[in-house]
């Protein structure tokens, strides 16, 4: 990230990962330039699949910056991934398995948390852990995010959940199946291809993204699932347009267009065809660094409550948005937080004017509407005549 001299007052002591660089991004920046030596194939059939390594993707920098700033603040609304085929946006989202940073965990069906109980008191869980809760035993543990994927073949039942068939057919008992929003839950939610979602699907997901939660009903069983996810899409233009509701949801949006410079070209080239002779000795070849990474990620998320905004930085930034004519009061939420997470990351408590310039573009493209500039043009003749005439009104 920026590097920005601080004074004592704005930086509070942050523990060291054991590598040279201050800063995430300087990890992200060398890693990435590295070279690979050539790897024997590997011999045998594997058991798993393994990513290909974050950190060994060539470029990308913009789209890069915006997975790890999603990981890190989960406000800033999630990452919309906008370029051709072959640009490593699925391969760049698949990546993350391996940073994906720790959070609390439900041991509950419903997805129960202590700190449902702190907010909304013992009536806010279910009695299952109520009881847990009276009796002392944990309601939650640690464990790390989940990257879930949304097939585009899903349907409204796999999404939201239904009624579990198998409980009924073995037990005789009707109760709700949880769907792939409530798994979300603290996850990754990744969905390619976005804009050929169906739209109920998307009607689903926009309504559980804007409340945290949402309630499946099907006849007199019903039942109420926490979906509190950052929401990852990925989309070719190409193959149709996505619909302004579900944009208007993701606060980062990121342009990936292919690699110009010719060097890197032939530099991904390599580092594909050795992650395909040897997956596993590609992997190791960046564990080191990877999980330098995975702790700084952590390392920033804990920092982040402690990051401000100060209002002489803040104000002038509302004012921009307001020349940009730009009316989602989402725009300057995404462009905090993403500032706030940049922040983070270098290890800083007070935002400045170049964290905000850092994150600014992805933040702030394909904010402005076409359609409603000229909306609101045709209606300012009608609203002149309605002022003239009420003016005249009792006279």
């Amino acid at each position: 990230m920026a590097t920005v001299d601080s004074t004592p007052e704005e930086t509070e002591p942050k523990e060291r990962i054991a590598h040279p660089f201050r800063t995430l991004q300087e990890l992200v920046n060398f890693v990435s330039g590295k070279s690979l030596p050539s790897a024997e194939p590997e011999e045998g059939v594997r058991s798993e699949a393994l990513p290909f390594p974050f950190l060994a993707i060539v470029g990308q920098q913009e789209m890069k910056l915006a997975l790890l700033l999603g990981l890190i603040n989960p406000s800033i609304g999630g990452i919309l991934l906008v370029g051709p085929r072959g640009t490593a946006k699925t391969t760049a989202v698949r990546s993350l398995l391996d940073l994906l940073p720790q959070v609390e965990r439900s041991l509950c069906f419903y997805g129960c948390l202590p700190e449902d109980i702190e907010i909304g008191g013992i009536d806010a869980v279910c009695p299952d852990c109520s009881k847990k809760y009276a009796e002392g035993k944990p309601l939650s543990v640690q464990d790390r995010v989940h990257l879930i994927e949304l097939p585009l073949n899903s349907q409204l039942d796999d999404v939201v959940g239904g009624i579990d068939e198998r409980l009924v057919a073995t037990h005789g008992r009707q109760r709700v199946r949880r769907g792939i929003l409530a798994q979300a839950d603290r996850n990754l939610l990744y969905i390619d291809e976005i804009n050929l979602l169906a739209d109920n699907i998307v009607d689903s997901i926009l309504d559980a993204a804007a409340q945290g939660s949402y309630t499946v009903r099907r006849g007199p069983i019903s039942a109420t699932y926490h979906a509190r996810f950052v929401l990852v899409g990925s989309m070719n233009p190409e193959e149709g347009r996505l619909r302004p509701q579900i944009l208007d949801r993701f606060g980062l949006r990121v342009i990936v267009r292919g690699l110009d410079n010719l060097s890197e070209r032939l530099e991904a080239y390599r580092r594909v065809q050795v992650y395909l002779s040897n997956p596993r000795g590609m992997a190791n070849s960046y564990s080191e660094e990877t999980l330098a990474a995975a702790e700084e990620i952590q390392s920033a998320r804990v920092q982040l409550p402690k990051v401000i905004l100060p209002d002489k930085i803040a104000k002038p930034a509302i004012k921009l948005i307001h020349k940009l004519g730009i009316d989602s009061l989402r725009s300057e939420i995404a462009w905090f937080e993403a500032a706030r997470a940049y922040t983070a990351a270098d290890g800083r408590i007070k935002v400045t004017s170049e964290d905000l310039r850092a994150v600014a573009p992805m933040t702030l493209r394909l904010r402005r509407s076409a359609f409603m500039a000229e909306y609101f043009n045709n209606q300012e003749g009608e609203e002149l005549e309605l002022n003239v005439l009420l003016g005249g009104i009792g006279k």
